[in-house]
């Protein structure tokens, strides 16, 4: 198969990962605008498919795994032994994380789902954006949501996804192994700090940051990505792993809905 028809197959192999992601191009494009939104994208995949290609050599950031591209390689588009879903992937969980950050630390006005977030911080300057705090909590979130979907992906020749990779050492969580949670830590605090660096020299040339709900759509993914993958993981008979995501996710669920019920 040529190159076209191998992304076409992709994106009907694939059709869920393609959803996200154009959640996520909606969802950015409206907040930070089109050159920021594209600019995440890119330098989100780029930095992931740079962790991927190290660690499936080195073991470094994620530790040591190897793809099996025969098993979907005249389906998807694959590129030096990495799966083009893989790195896709980041740019859209790192947005949503982020997006669930803000929620927990921006001043914000309005209440429930009609709730928009502040770019003043709680002592008024305008460095909370891609403040710290929002930065190491974006990464944190970053990283829970890894703690379903990687052991769900372990799993693919359980569903449709395919058994595309492997630990030669397997983990003590589900298979997967503690390095590889540091590794998605990291990563994501990475790509973070390069959007807060874009967000800081780029101009956004259209943006609705003002239209009712935008700041609930980021969110809204990360709870799709979430909700998709306990799914899968009860779907395909790991019901200790499916419950394992269930109790990570309802405090942060409480705690979310306590958020944005709490105050106008």
């Amino acid at each position: 198969m040529g190159f076209f028809d191998l992304l076409i197959s992709t994106v009907m192999f694939r059709p869920y990962v393609f959803v996200f992601l154009v959640m996520f191009l909606v969802s950015a494009t409206f907040k930070v605008g089109p050159r920021k939104a594209v600019l995440f994208l890119l330098s989100g995949w780029f930095i992931a498919f740079v962790s991927e290609f190290s660690s499936v050599r080195n073991g470094i950031p994620f530790g040591l795994y190897h793809y099996i591209p025969a098993a979907t390689a005249d389906r998807e588009l694959w590129f030096w032994g990495i799966p083009l879903i893989d790195p896709v992937s980041f740019p859209f969980l790192a947005y949503a994380s982020w997006s669930m950050a803000r929620v927990f630390l921006s001043r914000s006005t309005g209440v429930g789902p009609f709730f928009s977030l502040q770019d003043t911080s709680w002592r008024g300057d305008d460095s909370e954006r891609f403040s710290l705090p929002v930065l190491f909590l974006g990464a944190v979130f970053f990283m829970l949501l890894d703690v379903v979907v990687d052991p769900v992906a372990l799993q693919g020749d359980k569903w449709f996804l395919g058994k595309i990779y492997f630990y030669p050492d397997p983990g003590p969580y589900f298979g997967v192994t503690i390095e590889n949670f540091v590794g998605w830590f990291l990563v994501g605090l990475v790509i973070l700090l390069v959007w807060k660096y874009i967000d800081s020299q780029s101009s956004s040339l259209f943006m609705l940051e003002s239209f009712p709900t935008v700041d609930l759509w980021g969110p809204v993914l990360y709870y799709s990505v979430a909700i998709f993958n306990v799914y899968m993981a009860f779907h395909i008979g790991e019901y200790a792993l499916g419950w394992a995501g269930v109790f990570i996710f309802l405090p942060v669920t409480a705690l979310f809905l306590f958020r944005i019920f709490r105050l106008r």
